[in-house]
């Protein structure tokens, strides 16, 4: 089914609007008129002279009618000044809106704005301190990311450890994760995956110059090794302990 033209629903819109107000006065008019007649009726002297109900009556509608208008005027002089703080200006969007000689020049200056963007993009730079773009590092600067991950293995390790100590701003990783040290493998120097941890954050702490991308690369595989240890830890105490529950239970 085709949908009505935005003119037609305006027109639409206005009658049934028109047609409401036309109902509504007019029925209005005849409850005016009803109770009228009815206090004339019931009036001792059945007539207009003194008759104080039929005053209190037509007062009464009138003051309604009064309110009802101020607040429609109101409402459209609020509606109006509202719709004359929107902008005007009008944008084409389509082909039909504009000649075709004007359409093809704005689809051009388009085209050519969107590959001076394209070429003006940093290619084979190197910024210190973050990721090269074009790289799966594009937009990382690697001091913050290795800083974000203390609270990361931190929130892991109280899972395992509940009474782990508190985080202090300037502790060493290496005291401050002193507890999963015997839980981590050893290399053939006797470093753990948490010294190399620890060295990668003094180095974001404390150095002067930018990290580099080798650097932040063996801080982050370092990083996943501890919290790859921690999630394996946990899985292992949920399997224990489902078996302890099925063994009570049996």
């Amino acid at each position: 089914m085709r949908k009505p033209s935005l003119r037609a629903q305006a027109w639409i819109s206005d009658i049934c609007y028109a047609l409401l107000v036309l109902v509504t006065g007019c029925f209005f008019a005849i409850s005016c008129a009803l109770l009228l007649s009815q206090a004339i009726r019931t009036s001792p002297v059945r007539s207009w002279t003194n008759d104080w109900d039929a005053v209190i009556i037509a007062a009464t509608y009138l003051l309604v009618c009064i309110i009802s208008i101020a607040l429609c005027v109101k409402r459209r002089i609020a509606v109006r000044r509202r719709l004359q703080r929107i902008a005007t200006t009008h944008y084409s969007i389509v082909r039909k809106e504009v000649p075709q000689p004007v359409h093809e020049y704005i689809s051009q200056e388009f085209a050519r704005s969107c590959l001076v963007a394209y070429e003006s993009q940093p290619r084979n730079t190197v910024h210190s301190g973050w990721g090269r773009p074009g790289t799966r590092l594009s937009g990382i600067r690697f001091r913050r990311a290795l800083l974000d991950t203390i609270a990361e293995i931190d929130a892991r390790a109280r899972l395992i450890i509940p009474s782990h100590p508190n985080l202090k701003p300037h502790a060493r990783m290496l005291h401050h994760f002193r507890f999963l040290l015997p839980l981590l493998p050893k290399d053939e120097d006797g470093h753990s995956e948490l010294h190399y941890y620890d060295s990668a954050i003094q180095l974001a702490r404390t150095v002067d110059r930018e990290p580099t991308e080798e650097e932040y690369q063996r801080g982050m595989d370092a990083v996943a090794s501890i919290l790859q240890m921690l999630w394996e830890c946990r899985s292992e105490m949920l399997e224990e302990s489902r078996m302890q529950t099925n063994s009570v239970i049996s």
